[in-house]
């Protein structure tokens, strides 16, 4: 397959699959190609670049390759959909730093280092966008479950490694950034309540 073609093939796979591909699944798809893996970064880097001029990037995130809206054009394109992206409370935001700079972190350890217990619907909300997952669990009395970030985690906020995170001396004071996370108004802690 010349590589006009195989860029073109991997632009078609791309965008039906509707979500990220990892360079061995692009690889496997093309088996008995005679491809050689470069062959396929190749034909991706090629791709990333053809989108350089483009309302499209191809981005490589943490499960591999996919296509998304540039960062310049999500608020026109937001207005297609009726439904509001979804706000995040300050201390479901907090948890999931804590989880994020801290893992494998127990709940417990969350709740010492956060002043406050931490409700279980923030901990069902993180379960449930899969943006956390139980690792394990930590061999003390009672065996709390050992929380720790997902592949999901790293996708939805554009990052391949944890190591892309800004360092904490960025995230001194959360109400800075307020715009970006796109913070529900400020109320008292939901989550001091006992559950």
């Amino acid at each position: 397959m010349n590589p006009e073609a195989l860029k073109a093939s991997l632009e078609a796979v791309l965008m039906a699959s509707g979500k990220a591909m990892s360079l061995d699944a692009l690889f496997k798809l093309y088996a008995g190609q005679d491809l050689a893996k470069a062959d396929i970064h190749a034909a991706l880097q090629a791709l990333q670049e053809d989108c350089l001029n483009r309302g499209i990037e191809l981005k490589q995130v943490a499960s591999g390759y996919r296509f998304q809206v540039k960062q310049a054009y999500v608020s026109i394109v937001s207005g297609l959909w009726e439904e509001k992206p979804k706000k995040y409370s300050r201390a479901l935001l907090e948890t999931l730093a804590l989880v994020a700079y801290r893992q494998p972190v127990t709940r417990g350890e969350i709740e010492k280092a956060r002043g406050v217990s931490v409700s279980s619907y923030i901990i069902k909300t993180l379960l449930d966008r899969e943006w956390v997952q139980v690792i394990g669990h930590k061999e003390v009395p009672g065996r709390p479950a050992l929380y720790a970030t997902t592949k999901n985690f790293l996708d939805y906020f554009n990052l391949t490694t944890l190591d892309e995170l800004p360092s904490l001396k960025e995230l001194q004071d959360i109400d800075a950034i307020h715009p970006v996370l796109d913070l529900e108004p400020s109320e008292p802690d939901a989550d001091q309540t006992t559950h």
